[in-house]
């Protein structure tokens, strides 16, 4: 149906343009190689038919791809982020592919030290005989989200290219900083007009998702009181230590590598500091709200303890909550669950409806009153060295895009 070869050549040419989101950056986006990804975007979309093609100030894309039937249709939309991961490498991406992948072990880098195989990941095997895309072993690939950008892009291509397939109007959305929690937070839902939307955000063929974690960030900061070691017999109060501690009294098999489906967690994923004053990042996650509040409070719980312990107000955390499960604004809407998932089964995929262990553009959108499931991009082993994405799996969700549009017209 779709041309694997310009899949595959889009593909490595948003890739190879650095888009990593900067937490520590207050503007919008949070770092300038959004915005030079936005500008070949905006040709891109004027190339395969698209009108009302806008980019904002905050780096928000919307466009429209017109309906070619005059009864009236839902309008549909379709999401994706143009940033990627600041957690690990993303500068000078240099995707290989692997043509028709044999199941052996895949060198990486040029040496031959780093090296994707079925060991470590098995799924690897699942794509015997397919074209995978993957790093060369120095940074991440970029397959979170520039494959959904990738597969929104080649399926208005098509649908350009084959007037006779009926479909209504489609709204086109890329997002600036969704992996650092902000996509949602200037897109204008009004503006962009749509009854409903899917991102192209999620992972392995097939996955359909309406449920994500209900998610909050926690940072506990710690003032010690540093005293020489030879005289600090009850003078010396050692931050790190009582990190250490605080850390010790949350459920060892509440982490995220001992969890999966539905489990939620609490993650440390930053601890820094010395004797006088130390620092902790948490994030917490559950997919049930009741569950999600209960970690929050028995993580304030360890704090008081820990204050009543220590002089008052030498622990002090800092909550935000991030973002809530979409399940509770899907629900009533689940007619849209039920089109993606004939539009994956007439693809020939069986739908794998799945709880997303994370976070989406959706799960804000659907709170701002854009009700937004997420669909698969194909990718695997996302934010790292190990991501690939078979070729075969995006023709499949380019294949997927235009079936739901085709069907919601029929």
């Amino acid at each position: 149906m779709s041309n694997p070869i310009a899949i595959a050549e889009r593909f490595i040419r948003y890739a190879r343009i650095n888009t990593q989101s900067d937490n520590a950056s207050a503007s919008c986006p949070s770092s300038p190689g959004q915005f030079d990804l936005a500008r070949e975007i905006l040709a891109d979309l004027s190339e395969v038919g698209c009108d009302e093609i806008g980019l904002d100030r905050n780096g928000y894309i919307m466009a429209t791809f017109a309906a070619n039937v005059t009864q009236p249709l839902p309008v549909i939309g379709f999401i994706a982020h143009m940033d990627t991961s600041p957690d690990f490498f993303g500068k000078n991406v240099n995707p290989q592919v692997i043509k028709n992948y044999d199941g052996s072990a895949i060198p990486l880098d040029p040496e031959g030290l780093i090296k994707l195989n079925s060991k470590e990941f098995p799924e690897l095997l699942n794509y015997r005989g397919q074209d995978l895309i993957v790093t060369d072993g120095k940074t991440l690939l970029g397959a979170d989200d520039k494959a959904g950008i990738t597969e929104i892009l080649e399926a208005i291509r098509f649908l350009h290219q084959n007037p006779e397939i009926p479909h209504g109007k489609i709204r086109i959305g890329f997002t600036p900083d969704e992996e650092i929690g902000r996509g949602a937070d200037r897109f204008d839902v009004k503006k962009f007009g749509a009854d409903f939307a899917y991102t192209m955000d999620g992972g392995a063929i097939g996955e359909l998702e309406f449920e994500n974690f209900n998610a909050a960030s926690v940072v506990i900061n710690i003032q010690g009181r540093n005293v020489h070691p030879g005289t600090a017999k009850g003078k010396m109060i050692n931050a790190l230590q009582i990190a250490t501690d605080l850390h010790s009294r949350l459920p060892v098999d509440e982490r995220p590598e001992k969890t999966e489906g539905y489990e939620g967690f609490f993650h440390l994923s930053r601890l820094e500091g010395t004797v006088d004053k130390a620092r902790m990042d948490y994030i917490i996650r559950d997919h049930d709200f009741e569950s999600f509040s209960k970690r929050k409070n028995i993580l304030a719980g360890i704090v008081e303890e820990f204050n009543r312990i220590y002089p008052a107000g030498t622990v002090k955390a800092a909550v935000r909550d991030q973002y809530y499960n979409m399940k509770e604004k899907i629900m009533p809407v689940y007619q849209i669950i039920d089109l993606a998932a004939a539009a994956i089964r007439e693809a020939g995929i069986e739908p794998l409806i799945i709880p997303i262990r994370g976070g989406t553009d959706g799960s804000k959108l659907s709170y701002m009153g854009l009700p937004t499931p997420n669909l698969f991009t194909g990718g695997h082993n996302y934010h790292g060295r190990f991501e690939f994405i078979p070729i075969q799996s995006m023709e499949k969700a380019v294949e997927v895009i235009v079936n739901i549009v085709r069907i919601a017209a029929s």
